[in-house]
């Protein structure tokens, strides 16, 4: 086994969060005055998808405040356009509402002010464009998976299976089962929502008009994402039970119960891609730090699809982790110190709370209910469709551009300048 040169940060997890959280702090190191030594462990690393071939289903809308941290990371340049569907508007309704009634919630990005609410793109388009990003500037890609961690007072010592590799702060990007989580001994409670998400890219009738479509049916939820190359990505959240019985249907019948889901909105729908199924369930680490260590995105927490900020909440973690050590290091302290850490959780814990109760509360009240709760939820719909300024609100927080942002959210390409 041998040893590689001590390293400043050492992100273990090159999904988008963790590698635009190493390509934030690598082009910090390009303008630093003392060098900054940035590594990254992805034992995985995907090929970029070719510009003319088909869309993953695995897709992810990316919201304006993301779109500036991929900018600020210099990842958003590797990103082919072509493969990038901004949409306009989105609009949400309940099975008990037709789906082009006057009663259908129409959020528009012209409440902002805003050209768009944000893109539809593939999850690996933007993983594959931060790892580029932060090879150009000067990282380096570790192929090698973690397996063991040692804190000690003046760093962590991390074991792969070739080599040791040492860190002043060790950054855990490493997904919902994270084992940097596991190895530092941070708690997560875990609970699953008993339901399954079903992915899948579909040709409709109809075209999408740049419009995410989400309609909340007493089973789940299923939503429309309108995609760069005129057809449309759904996620349709069901409970396990409706989930085992959609995926065991043949391709006519899912199709037909699609199209009875989704009211027609989008006229008759053809699938193109195979389906796939992925487990739905929350994560919450009680901790996102230790002792030199921090956890970014899924390995801090994971929220139910249904709002669509999953990825993006990640990114607003990797966005002020990577402010509060670049800072440290700027300063001339330890970034791995407590201050820097501690700085980064009281940032992050206070602005994901409140999220994460309102997308639980539109799962069990709007997706889910058939009480007395669930049809105020639903009549609560129609009172914000009566008000502009309540839709700007919403329209706000999807954009990601509410509450302390940091900087690189804000400034984009101009971050910490």
């Amino acid at each position: 086994m041998s040893a590689r040169t001590d390293w400043d940060v050492l992100v273990v997890g090159g999904g988008p969060v963790g590698a635009c959280a190493a390509a934030l702090l690598q082009r910090v190191a390009g303008k630093a005055r003392r060098p900054l030594r940035v590594g990254l462990l992805e034992p995985a690393r995907p090929t970029p998808p070719a510009a003319d071939a088909p869309l993953d289903a695995r897709v992810s809308a990316w919201s304006r405040a993301s779109e500036r941290i991929l900018r600020a990371a210099g990842a958003w340049e590797h990103m082919a356009p072509q493969r990038i569907s901004p949409y306009e508007r989105m609009c949400v309704w309940p099975e008990t509402v037709p789906a082009r009634s006057p009663k259908v919630l129409v959020f528009d990005a012209a409440y902002a002010a805003e050209a768009n609410l944000g893109v539809i793109a593939e999850n690996r388009l933007a993983q594959c464009a931060a790892l580029e990003a932060f090879a150009a500037a000067g990282g380096t890609i570790l192929p090698e998976a973690l397996s063991a961690v040692t804190i000690g007072e003046q760093g962590v010592e991390v074991r792969t299976g070739s080599s040791i590799e040492r860190c002043r702060v060790l950054i855990g990007a490493d997904g919902a089962n994270s084992r940097v989580r596991e190895a530092v001994g941070l708690f997560a409670h875990a609970q699953s929502y008993g339901q399954k998400a079903i992915v899948a890219n579909v040709r409709t009738e109809r075209p999408h008009e740049r419009t995410a479509w989400q309609r909340f049916l007493r089973t789940g939820t299923l939503a429309f994402l309108p995609l760069a190359d005129a057809s449309s990505s759904i996620v349709w959240s069901v409970d396990e039970a409706v989930a085992g019985e959609l995926l065991a249907m043949d391709v006519p019948r899912f199709e037909k119960a699609l199209l009875t889901a989704s009211d027609g909105v989008l006229g008759a729908v053809r699938l193109c891609t195979e389906r796939a199924a992925l487990p739905l369930r929350r994560v919450q680490a009680e901790r996102f730090t230790a002792a030199r260590c921090a956890l970014i995105g899924d390995a801090a927490h994971v929220v139910h699809p249904l709002a669509g900020q999953g990825v993006n909440l990640g990114l607003l973690d990797a966005a002020a982790l990577a402010e509060c050590v670049a800072r440290a290091h700027q300063a001339g302290e330890d970034p791995g110190a407590v201050g820097p850490l501690r700085r980064y959780e009281r940032w992050r814990k206070s602005e994901l709370a409140p999220m994460a109760l309102a997308i639980d509360a539109f799962n069990r009240f709007l997706a889910h209910g058939a009480g007395p709760v669930s049809r105020l939820a639903q009549r609560g719909l129609s009172w914000v469709n009566r008000s502009d300024e309540v839709k700007r609100f919403f329209v706000t927080h999807a954009l990601g551009l509410a509450g302390e942002l940091p900087d690189a959210a804000r400034r984009g390409d101009a971050w910490l300048s």
